[in-house]
């Protein structure tokens, strides 16, 4: 069997909502699986010294011109939050809280999350509004809330993120196929080239 993409993110990365809406997409055409892998990335950009695209001076307007024109150019509905960036520690809690028994609903969880943050201005740092995204999409409430704060999730998403920064993740979204990285949402049409081809 081919293997399969795995797609990091970070859900306070409108890229990374962006890429979410195609990846599967993507690899479906080619018979391929994709492994969601929520992470916090702030940790890498530690690491790089590097600070939010958003918060950097000239890269910043551009930043915000070049979001809205991707999300136009895909036709999906992106507003800049009023707050942003923001922690998505709790978002990805949750992701890993219902991968463990309900992986369909935590991809659908994933791109509520995206939707409610980037398309609603929903505070996703906050633990009582990703619970109530969980309970929209049909998780138990009161589990759900108490797996935010459970020591064994806890750990789950510490290891996702040093997997991450080990396997050379540093951005959102960020891609590894068949051992080859691919950064950025504007990487997914080159990614699908590679698929298509079999690589260069």
């Amino acid at each position: 069997m081919a293997n399969p993409i795995d797609f990091y993110f970070d859900f306070s990365s409108p890229y990374g909502y962006l890429a979410s809406l195609r990846i599967d997409g993507i690899a479906a055409t080619h018979g391929r699986e994709v492994i969601w892998r929520p992470y916090l990335m702030g940790a890498a950009m530690k690491l790089t010294g590097s600070t939010p695209l958003i918060n950097r001076p000239l890269v910043g307007d551009y930043a915000r011109l070049d979001i809205l024109r991707s999300a136009r150019r895909y036709d999906v509905s992106i507003t800049i939050p009023s707050k942003f960036p923001v922690a998505s520690v709790a978002a990805c809690r949750g992701f890993y809280y219902l991968t463990g028994s309900e992986p369909d609903r935590a991809k659908h969880f994933a791109l509520s999350v995206y939707a409610a943050y980037f398309s609603q201005n929903r505070d996703i740092s906050s633990h009582t509004v990703v619970s109530e995204i969980a309970a929209e999409c049909g998780a138990d409430p009161t589990s759900f809330a108490a797996a935010l704060s459970d020591s064994a999730i806890k750990d789950r998403l510490r290891r996702e993120t040093d997997g991450a920064i080990e396997a050379g993740v540093f951005g959102s979204p960020y891609f590894i196929v068949d051992n080859q990285p691919f950064w950025g949402n504007d990487r997914l049409s080159e990614l699908d080239e590679w698929l298509e081809s079999g690589g260069w």
